[in-house]
């Protein structure tokens, strides 16, 4: 892997006519004045990024960035409409030449977030980035490193960290009141079916699909990847784990209280409703994650094949995207808490808590405004803690082998709420036709993790999936 240095980036992109300046810097404002903010990847959250800084007193949205022509256009036009002048990019690294810019808020594939991240800080720029804030565990350390050396404002967009009741739930989880937390739990089952399979094909006019790859390696275009399905390629997304699931994993480490585990074991695999239930996505969408903390748990379910009626019209396996804490005394979960034994939950005890006012965008601007980023409700070092995780459950998954279905997993046998897990995962597999006498499914390794070092204990063919190759000249640099 060849990694390029500020200087080597700085000659390639004059040679290529980019002239980036990557020197920081950041434009004197005082504390009335407006503060200018660039949204880059703007097809779909982006557009609430532009809707809630465009609504804030004292802020401009001055900049839309996208690789899509099309959707530039779109997105411009109501600026237009208004009398507003917004400059639109294709290319990020255009954009971050304009001095005048404070904010770049970056709503891209995942698999662009880090480098935009790197980049905005070099530029002087204080970021918002959607979650996960990397598409591997290198690139999130990078991001944290950038932030801290440039003395930049990073939220990451994990935005139940602005949540009260969330925050009251965690309080009253470390409060010790119900005793010790053993396991932390979260679920992300959401409907994610078959994509079916796209033909390689020429790329639209209208799109730039060297920008859109960026660090990804160079490959035929199909309409699988532009612009939501990419979630579902190594390359591009870390499947629902690392797309709605780092929020409910991000809400189970808040309540752990700790950075990142000492093991990780993964299982599951990709079915689809189709022939032979296979598709042309890559990455699991049934998946079950263990994270071993020392005495507590974290599990995790990812499982998409919900939502479906039975012959009697029910759902036996019903979306849920949420959180549960079980402790020594019961669990909290739904804002109460379930004594042992119980079927009835009680009003939580009464705990102290607090999150910074503002919502997850209004607490980023003023944290803008007054430089303090302790005062962050989502800061990157936290955001890099909770997409680490789901970049670590993937490791053990994509380093698996297949197995029976009536395989004994030993590592997922230890604690029941592990081993319940695991049942469901399959009994909900089995629930789409999946017949377990002919199918497999995959049983990842458990991987011993140093949680300083951030790298995995004398297992160097689990380190290299710590990060990718990357393609020049758009590479995350080892030094910031």
């Amino acid at each position: 892997m060849k990694h390029i240095t500020r200087r080597d980036f700085m000659k390639g992109s004059m040679a290529a006519g980019v002239g980036l300046t990557l020197a920081p810097f950041s434009r004197v404002r005082g504390a009335n004045d407006d503060i200018r903010v660039a949204v880059v990847g703007i097809k779909g959250r982006g557009g609430s990024h532009i809707g809630n800084f465009h609504k804030m007193s004292g802020v401009r949205v001055v900049a839309l960035c996208d690789v899509d022509r099309k959707v530039l256009e779109s997105r411009a036009k109501p600026f237009k409409d208004r009398n507003e002048k917004v400059d639109t990019y294709v290319d990020i690294r255009k954009l971050l030449e304009d001095k005048s810019i404070d904010v770049v808020s970056i709503a891209t594939t995942n698999h662009w977030h880090s480098l935009i991240t790197v980049w905005a800080c070099q530029a002087g720029k204080d970021v918002y980035v959607e979650k996960p804030c990397s598409h591997n565990v290198f690139e999130g350390r990078k991001c944290v490193e950038a932030a801290r050396k440039y003395k930049r404002i990073v939220q990451h967009g994990t935005q139940s960290r602005s949540s009260g009741g969330w925050a009251k739930q965690i309080a009253a989880a470390q409060s010790g009141k119900y005793g010790k937390l053993l396991v932390s739990k979260g679920y992300c089952c959401k409907p994610r079916w078959s994509i079916g399979f796209k033909p390689y094909k020429d790329v639209p006019e209208h799109l730039d699909f060297n920008i859109w790859l960026g660090p990804a390696p160079e490959q035929p275009y199909h309409e699988n990847l532009v612009h939501y399905n990419w979630h579902w390629f190594w390359d591009f997304g870390n499947g629902d784990a690392g797309n709605q699931g780092v929020h409910q994993m991000d809400i189970a480490r808040w309540a752990v209280g700790a950075g990142l585990p000492k093991s990780v074991v993964s299982m599951g695999g990709r079915w689809v409703n189709g022939p032979n239930f296979k598709d042309q996505g890559e990455t699991p969408n049934m998946e079950l994650s263990v994270f071993d903390y020392g005495g507590t748990l974290l599990v995790f379910e990812t499982r998409g094949l919900v939502d479906k009626k039975d012959k009697e019209g029910k759902k036996p396996f019903p979306r849920k995207v949420d959180n549960e804490f079980y402790l020594e005394e019961g669990v909290i979960k739904g804002g109460k808490f379930y004594p042992k034994g119980k079927d009835k939950g009680e009003s939580l005890v009464d705990v102290e808590y607090h999150v910074h006012p503002g919502g997850i965008f209004g607490n980023f601007i003023n944290c803008v405004r007054s430089r303090k980023q302790d005062e962050l409700n989502a800061d990157i070092l936290e955001g890099h803690f909770s997409s680490a995780l789901c970049h670590l459950g993937n490791i053990s998954y994509q380093l698996g082998w297949q197995v029976p279905f009536d395989t004994k997993a030993r590592d997922f046998a230890t604690d029941k709420i592990v081993s319940d897990s695991m049942m469901t995962v399959l009994e909900n597999t089995k629930s789409i036709g999946v017949d377990p006498a002919r199918n497999t499914y995959c049983l990842g390794p458990k991987l011993r993790f140093n949680p300083e070092a951030e790298k995995f204990w004398r297992n160097p063919s689990a380190d290299l999936m710590l990060t990718r190759p990357y393609r020049e000249p758009f590479v995350v640099p080892e030094r910031v």
